[in-house]
């Protein structure tokens, strides 16, 4: 029981630091520091900062995930978008098991929601 207490605790404080870390930059980019590995676009990233920008100008070419220092970038392609009014922007995650797979970046003036793979929940659930 003790467990999962700490299982529910830890992922709470880690939902409020990725709220706390999300910040808008000039421009169009958003800074973002992920304490955990995630799962965007199919692909597994590591922890840490990620820089978010739009691919274009037209929002369903999608946003570029690149975090310098671990030399990794991926585009990932919203299935949806909704006009937004935030103070700040955020990110959100899908969680199976101790995996996080990203389902939603919130910018300044919109919401971008990606698709997760059935598959890929299912297999992340049998581990």
């Amino acid at each position: 029981m003790k467990m999962r207490f700490a299982s529910i605790l830890l992922t709470l404080i880690g939902v409020l630091a990725m709220g706390a870390a999300a910040q808008a930059q000039s421009g169009s980019k958003t800074i973002v520091n992920l304490p955990f590995e995630f799962v965007a676009a199919g692909q597994t990233l590591p922890a840490g900062t990620y820089t978010l920008t739009p691919v274009s100008d037209y929002v369903f070419d999608g946003i570029i995930l690149r975090s310098y220092e671990n030399h990794v970038s991926v585009i990932v392609h919203p299935i949806e978008i909704e006009k937004a009014s935030a103070v700040k922007s955020k990110v959100s995650f899908q969680r199976v098991g101790e995996q996080h797979f990203l389902n939603r970046i919130q910018t300044l003036d919109t919401v971008y929601n990606f698709p997760v793979s059935p598959a890929a929940l299912s297999q992340a659930a049998t581990e």
